[in-house]
């Protein structure tokens, strides 16, 4: 890796920290200034504040089940290194897109795993109404990994030559690292 792309690797890498950091200062206000389940109303029938505690991941998915919380705990953190580890390769790259894409959904895994390991939940506090339909509760992290999951899509859809070439630089990749165990 070229000094350029180490200086790309550090902002992209600075990004994702902020963002967590972000994610965890507003968590962090939740828990000191409202109480579980109280809710402040920004925009009436639309908009609010609402703090809850979630032991599943997207849409309580695993909530009920007490072992979830240690499973989704290792597979955020497995995740964040593999994720850490595209990072580095679309950085060489010089796929700009991709490696903010990329540092976006680490944080929201990283943003996730700190209160999974600190609460054992995941605080999850705004909260949109659309007349009698109540939109999943979320928070920072979790609009991370949406933006991210968004930019990914478009980069498939418009622009499938980069994302061709860096699942390409995987394969040549492995195919080196064989290469080199049968020598």
């Amino acid at each position: 890796m070229d000094n350029n792309q180490k200086k790309k690797l550090s902002i992209f890498t600075i990004l994702a920290v902020l963002l967590v950091v972000v994610d965890f200062a507003s968590k962090k206000a939740i828990v000191s200034r409202f109480e579980l389940y109280e809710q402040k109303v920004f925009v009436n029938g639309f908009f609010s504040f609402f703090y809850v505690r979630n032991t599943g991941s997207a849409f309580s998915f695993l909530a009920d089940k007490g072992w979830g919380i240690y499973v989704l705990t290792v597979i955020s953190l497995i995740m964040s290194v593999i994720l850490y580890y595209v990072l580095i390769k679309a950085v060489k790259l010089n796929d700009n897109i991709t490696c903010v894409a990329i540092s976006l959904f680490i944080a929201g895994a990283v943003g996730n795993l700190i209160d999974r390991a600190a609460y054992k939940s995941v605080v999850d506090f705004i909260r949109f109404d659309f007349g009698s339909y109540t939109f999943p509760i979320f928070n920072i992290a979790d609009i991370c990994a949406v933006v991210a999951t968004i930019l990914l899509m478009g980069i498939i859809i418009f622009g499938k030559g980069k994302m061709e070439r860096l699942l390409d630089s995987f394969s040549k990749e492995k195919q080196t690292e064989v290469k080199a165990d049968a020598a």
